[in-house]
């Protein structure tokens, strides 16, 4: 079995809005239009920060201006033949918001909006219900 670990950040602005990004149908089809957070898979030989900080940056443009908090694990086995551990953060960002071309649209939104938004990619929705985004 294959070991993965994956960073993710829930990034909130100035305004206190957060960050959600909808995925690309085109370039993941198995999400279908999805909409998450900044993150991906690391990178071996860099620290999950940095990690971090490079998705960040290759998603969104955006740069992080405090040290985020870990605010969960999850584990997640898309195949038997894969097991991922996302690692999960909220921290704070600004600058002007670029998207790569994994994404083709983004939404600022409050605490309240986010945790009733839909389509919401599963890990991200089952840490909201489970409160440990509060």
């Amino acid at each position: 079995m294959e070991l993965q670990v994956g960073v993710k950040v829930l990034l909130k602005n100035p305004e206190g809005k957060y960050l959600l990004i909808r995925r690309s149908a085109e370039k993941y089809k198995e999400v279908q239009h999805r909409w998450d957070i900044p993150g991906g898979r690391m990178n071996t030989g860099a620290t999950l920060l940095d990690n971090l900080a490079r998705e960040i940056d290759e998603e969104t443009g955006l740069r992080l201006t405090s040290v985020p908090r870990l605010i969960a694990a999850q584990d997640i086995l898309p195949t038997p033949e894969k097991h991922v551990v996302r690692l999960t953060y909220i921290g704070e960002a600004d600058g002007e918001l670029r998207l790569s071309d994994e994404h083709d649209g983004f939404r600022w939104v409050s605490m309240e909006e986010l945790k009733v938004f839909e389509n919401l990619d599963r890990y991200l929705r089952k840490l909201l219900d489970e409160g440990v985004i509060l």
